[in-house]
């Protein structure tokens, strides 16, 4: 087998499951309890420092 081809099988199947994993725990993080202030600041940061304009 070539570099390639090894390397292509390695893509092919733990890569990708990696990267799922991977997704998987990005998404989850979300909702840890830990997480819950910085949620919060995100959801209302777009209010921040609002003037209505004035």
């Amino acid at each position: 087998m070539s570099f390639y081809e090894i390397f292509r099988h390695f893509a092919d199947s733990w890569f990708l499951l990696l990267i799922f994993a991977l997704y998987l725990l990005l998404c989850a993080w979300h909702f840890l309890p830990r997480a819950r202030e910085g949620v919060e600041q995100a959801k209302t940061s777009i209010f921040r420092d609002d003037d209505d304009g004035e």
